[in-house]
């Protein structure tokens, strides 16, 4: 980049032509480049659907806020093969490795 810029300053600085007129291309391709880039992002977001209104917008249900459910879980055992030599297949495990506890009480840290 020094490099570059070192350039740019030499050609700027001398007398020729030829260096202002680089200088004055570079400044000119930069500039279309980002005119371009902002009628093409203008372009790009008026194919976008529009952002809902605000009647469009999420409500929460009649029935009122809902709130998260708590349940205990326990270990569910891997159903065991007949035979040894026999594999169990994806279709015979449950889709879980968890499953509802009996005891739904909640542990407590001190049982006073």
């Amino acid at each position: 980049m020094q490099t570059y810029t070192a350039v740019v300053h030499e050609a700027a600085a001398g007398r020729s032509v030829f260096g202002v007129l680089a200088v004055l291309v570079g400044g000119l391709v930069i500039t279309g480049a980002l005119i371009w880039a902002v009628r093409l992002g203008i372009k790009v977001r008026g194919r976008e659907s529009r952002p809902p209104r605000p009647g469009e917008q999420p409500t929460r249900p009649q029935s009122g806020s809902t709130h998260e459910s708590w349940e205990r879980r326990e270990a569910d055992e891997v159903p065991r093969a007949a035979d040894r030599s026999e594999r169990l297949t994806p279709h015979e495990l449950r889709p879980s490795g968890t499953k509802r506890s009996e005891d739904q009480t909640r542990p407590r840290w001190d049982s006073r």
